[in-house]
């Protein structure tokens, strides 16, 4: 990478547009608008889910190329009812998505998202590929039983194994072996400071395996009470549920309908959270995709070759109508 150009964030902005738009089920999900109103529109999906949007994603684009939407997704950040379960799936977020495209009058746009984001406008993708201009995914994470256990019970344990057993020490010893559906019970408690012990457990093993380098500002930032709650317990639902996909592997095995849709793939080769096997299978099953594989990397949106990655492929598909 040293020998061209090295790309980094924009300028912060601020949004010129902020709103709240009523999706049914009570659920009231924040919205803004960054960047050239005319510009070409791309919507950042934020990741968890659960997670929640935060002003470092409206700078991976052009604001004088690009109209930048940011949204919260049901239950978490700026949307309510915070930390919700009710009516709260991947298929009620793809609706939100397509609710939010049509309340800004927008036919197409580009997504873009990390992590959770990815599957999500993975998943929007495969729905309503007609909406799709291009997609940009960091960190892939297909949702499969196999990248679950990798996460939550060994795999990436192998490698942070203080961490994983931090994340172990709020659970009694005999409900170790089977961990989400232990922390579903605490999560969903209705004692609020069992929920809020779990929800911080969850979020600092999380927060603790993102990026090569510890960040001690992730750490606060995933241990404060109202972030590790939505996060934690959305998470958590979501993971019970299996995503609420129809079978394992599903997002892959439906990958031929992103055929057509210009794509970029950025996977850090350290990334312990979303492993490089998931962005590659995707990589081979969607024609036409391009896949960046950084090499001193791990999961975090924020880290130098990720940011360069993200951002020269914001820059590559501005040029384009």
């Amino acid at each position: 990478m040293s020998a061209r150009e090295q790309f980094g964030f924009y300028a912060p902005i601020e949004p010129y547009r902020t709103g709240r738009l009523q999706v049914g089920d009570g659920h009231e999900i924040y919205f803004e608008e960054c960047g050239n109103r005319a510009g070409k529109p791309v919507l950042v999906v934020h990741g968890g889910p659960g997670g929640g949007s935060n002003p470092t994603m409206r700078r991976y684009h052009d604001p004088a190329r690009y109209r930048i939407i940011l949204f919260d997704q049901r239950g978490c950040g700026r949307s309510t009812p915070h930390a919700s379960l009710e009516a709260n799936s991947t298929w009620h977020l793809i609706e939100d998505m397509e609710w939010l495209r049509r309340h800004l009058d927008i036919e197409r746009w580009q997504l873009m998202g990390g992590s959770w984001g990815a599957t999500l406008a993975i998943a929007y993708a495969e729905r309503h590929r007609e909406r799709v201009r291009e997609l940009i995914l960091r960190g892939v994470f297909l949702l499969r039983e196999a990248e679950i256990r990798w996460f939550y019970e060994e795999g990436c344990s192998w490698l942070f194994p203080e961490a994983y057993e931090a994340f172990l020490s709020v659970l009694p010893e005999d409900e170790r072996r089977d961990p989400i559906p232990a922390y579903y019970r605490r999560l969903t408690h209705d004692d609020p400071r069992i929920r809020i012990e779990a929800a911080r457990a969850w979020c600092i093993w999380e927060a603790s395996t993102m990026a090569l380098r510890p960040d001690p500002m992730r750490l606060r930032a995933f241990a404060s009470d109202a972030y590790a709650l939505a996060f934690a317990r959305i998470e958590c639902h979501y993971f019970m549920n299996h995503g609420f996909l129809e079978v394992d592997g599903q997002l892959l095995r439906d990958a031929h309908h992103l055929r057509g849709i210009p794509g970029v793939i950025v996977q850090g080769r350290y990334d312990v959270v979303t492993p490089a096997r998931s962005a590659y299978e995707l990589h081979r099953a969607w024609p036409g995709s391009a896949l960046h594989i950084v090499p001193d990397a791990g999961h975090a949106m924020t880290e130098p070759g990720i940011v360069h990655e993200l951002v020269a492929a914001t820059r590559a598909f501005g040029r384009l109508d």
